[in-house]
């Protein structure tokens, strides 16, 4: 198992990948991934059965987590419950996210 990562990495595996999503880590208690939406782009996700929390590592946009909207930056962290509705959307700059999901994403 890899205990160190470097966001450079992933990334670009990602876009070897040609994904919006690259998990790189994956425990019964939680995984992380690395989310990427293109400025401009559409959030194409729907909820989740698991508690999730995001960490905006680059770009600029709005999310909406349930009723609630906000803009979102670098630095920006989000926590979202399992089930329910959440989207980034007006994306003015291409978003980079740390995704981190507790339990594991059920796949």
């Amino acid at each position: 198992m890899t205990h160190f990562f470097h966001i450079d990495d992933l990334s670009q595996q990602r876009a070897e990948k040609s994904k919006l999503y690259l998990e790189f880590l994956r425990i019964p208690a939680m995984s992380a991934g690395v989310y990427v939406l293109p400025e401009g782009g559409t959030d194409p996700q729907k909820p989740h059965r698991e508690d999730e929390m995001y960490y905006v590592v680059r770009g600029r946009a709005r999310m909406q987590v349930g009723s609630e909207q906000a803009g979102v930056r670098t630095g920006s962290v989000i926590f979202v419950e399992a089930e329910l509705e959440h989207r980034f959307y007006d994306i003015e700059e291409e978003l980079e996210v740390l995704v981190f999901f507790a339990p594991a994403e059920q796949e």
